[in-house]
């Protein structure tokens, strides 16, 4: 005897997931005017708060991109033939891959100089470039594995058409092999640059100016215990808001390549 399993139908599902992405706005819009008080304090601090937002996408984007770039290297260096690079790149890739985000900006804060000395000038080492290196770490070890696990899936047939081709091996990876590693690696990237995003919050623990620490600023000034639950979920909407797209665009993606 079997059972059959009934999905809901799809519109339902587009309701309710347009429900969830509405919801902490509307319940902010309707906190603050509950308490116009309340509605006011908010409004005087968001141009605060989105300064400290606009610091959290810059480091996510710039974690990202030193991050893609180090570990799209690393990821070709993990199969070339010779011991002594691919054992240590791939000694780099596990280590990194499972040690916690905030264990590496607290590294990164205190192993790397607050200023540091060019052509006899002293120059700042901002703690937000600190905290970029120690999220582009990890995020450098996932593209690593994404980039070694997309080479490896595209078929050897391509490697001999391009060598029958007369591409060499340098040539073939960069103009055949790397295009179609592209198309797969777009969704676990998406996946990783959502975590990336995500952990940028941790640089509020060393003293970077961004959105947590910014509500936390905000809380502290006002000292009032409702401003304060308002002010910390401002703090999850704008996450969500920023993080839901690229979960929804992964998802269509993995289920376009799939298809393909």
């Amino acid at each position: 005897m079997t059972t059959a399993v009934f999905s809901p139908p799809r519109k339902i599902s587009k309701v309710l997931r347009n429900v969830g992405f509405a919801a902490l706005p509307f319940l902010i819009l309707v906190w603050s005017l509950a308490d116009l008080t309340l509605g006011r304090e908010l409004v005087e601090w968001i141009p605060y708060l989105a300064s400290g937002f606009a610091m959290n996408i810059l480091i996510a984007v710039c974690a990202m991109v030193l991050g893609t770039l180090v570990g799209t290297i690393f990821g070709i260096l993990e199969l070339v033939p010779f011991r002594v690079i691919r054992y240590s790149v791939i000694a780099y890739v596990q280590v990194f891959r499972n040690a916690p985000h905030l264990v590496l900006i607290f590294a990164t804060t205190y192993i790397f100089p607050f200023e540091v000395v060019v052509f006899g000038n002293y120059l700042p080492f901002p703690d937000w470039v600190k905290a970029v290196i120690g999220l582009a770490i990890p995020a450098s070890a996932y593209v690593a594995e994404i980039t070694r696990g997309a080479i490896l899936s595209i078929p050897t047939t391509q490697w001999e058409a391009a060598k029958g081709l007369g591409f060499s091996r340098n040539q073939a990876l960069r103009w055949i092999i790397l295009p179609q590693c592209l198309r797969r690696s777009l969704p676990p990237w998406m996946n990783v640059a959502a975590s990336i995003t995500m952990g940028t919050a941790l640089a509020s623990l060393v003293g970077v100016h961004e959105l947590l620490h910014a509500a936390t600023d905000a809380s502290t000034a006002v000292r009032r215990l409702d401003f304060t639950v308002i002010a910390y979920i401002v703090v999850m909407a704008a996450f969500f808001t920023l993080c839901y797209p690229i979960a929804r665009l992964t998802r269509r993606l993995e289920r376009r390549f799939n298809a393909a």
